[in-house]
């Protein structure tokens, strides 16, 4: 009967503390000093983590709010290197290729004509595919535009301009657009562009007529903050203020012990991080890509006096991501302890693993 009674507390508890979870959002920073690029780089990375890096939209809304139009225009962390890369405008990695004629570097673009690919001036008009990811489906426009105008229209109505990533996706669109004679822009582009913290991100959010490189020498970019946010180029040696971020997971690319990881997230940031929302996981994967162990530790263990999975601070397991066929509901306690890890390849799906296996780890660097 003591049991019994024990269960449903703890049951009681498990729902009323579910509905207490709360998201982690991306913190940035508006510092109201005038420094050129280069020593706003330095100022932020000696007093947060970086010059502020923008992965999507939505990212660049919160900037915009942090700012709170004091401005008009704030540095972020976008400078132009030397090294050309190709990346698609949703992101994915680029490991599929279909060049008609091999490209060359320099700012361009990629359209697709007869199913292969061909570099083109992004300023060139041209029909183009959406891709919409709520309906998996792809979305031909026969409108002439140029690349970015593509790209805004694709944002605005569907998801982004398509990528192809294998050689069925590129089947596919072929068939989409149905003749031989047609190049149609998809979301391949190549520009030199690197966020100072490595970050490798495709998101681009240029205003009309951006990048221009006046004078050849606009390698800094400032968002527009009156402009929704918008990117120009200019010379890095302007004084400006500027936007730091403050990166809220890291990936530790040691190999510890659970309790070991535990131990160096509280002396070194805040704590092992709680993956308790879908919102968490997706920024779990972003920073899976630096792994160097096939599972990486997050703050989940088996507690025993409860016989339930809870998080490092306490807070009962709501949002679940286990792989198939994990053993999850078994009486860990008999043998060693166990925690959870997630994979960092494949789905990024949870495991169950003995709390002395030795792997990589993620901290997170937000205070109650």
């Amino acid at each position: 009967m003591k049991a019994m009674a024990q269960t449903l507390y703890f049951s009681l508890l498990f729902m009323a503390l579910c509905s207490l979870s709360k998201g982690i959002q991306r913190h940035y920073h508006y510092i109201n000093i005038e420094k050129t690029w280069t020593e706003a780089q330095k100022y932020c990375r000696e007093n947060y983590t970086d010059l502020a890096t923008g992965n999507n939209i939505n990212d660049m809304n919160e900037l915009k709010k942090t700012v709170n139009n004091n401005p008009e225009y704030v540095w972020i962390g976008l400078k132009r290197t030397d090294v050309y890369k190709w990346k698609w405008s949703l992101g994915d990695p680029v490991k599929y290729l279909n060049w008609e004629i091999q490209p060359s570097n320099g700012t361009n673009c990629a359209v697709m004509r007869n199913g292969k690919w061909r570099q083109q001036d992004c300023n060139v008009r041209s029909q183009f595919i959406c891709y919409n990811d709520s309906s998996k489906s792809y979305i031909i426009n026969t409108s002439s535009t140029t690349w970015s105008e593509a790209q805004s229209f694709c944002r605005q109505y569907h998801t982004d301009l398509t990528s192809v990533r294998n050689q069925t996706d590129n089947q596919l669109i072929h068939n989409i657009i149905n003749d031989p004679h047609t190049s149609v822009w998809i979301g391949l582009f190549n520009d030199s562009w690197v966020w100072s913290d490595n970050t490798d991100s495709a998101f681009r959010y240029w205003d009309s007529g951006q990048p221009d490189n006046q004078g050849g020498s606009e390698n800094c970019i400032m968002a527009k903050v009156n402009n929704e946010g918008k990117w120009h180029d200019v010379s890095c040696s302007v004084s400006r203020t500027f936007v730091c971020h403050e990166d809220e997971l890291i990936l530790i690319q040691k190999n510890l012990s659970w309790t070991e990881a535990v131990r160096y997230c509280r002396e070194n940031h805040v704590d092992l991080v709680s993956v308790d929302s879908e919102k968490i996981q997706l920024m779990v994967t972003e920073v899976l890509h630096q792994a160097s162990t096939a599972e990486v530790w997050m703050g989940l263990h088996y507690y025993c006096l409860m016989n339930l999975w809870i998080w490092v601070r306490g807070e009962v397991i709501c949002y679940q991501n286990w792989a198939p066929g994990v053993q999850i509901q078994l009486n860990h306690c008999s043998g060693e302890h166990r925690a959870g890890a997630v994979q960092s390849g494949g789905d990024h799906r949870w495991i169950s693993l003995p709390r002395s296996q030795k792997l990589n780890f993620i901290c997170t660097t937000l205070k109650e």
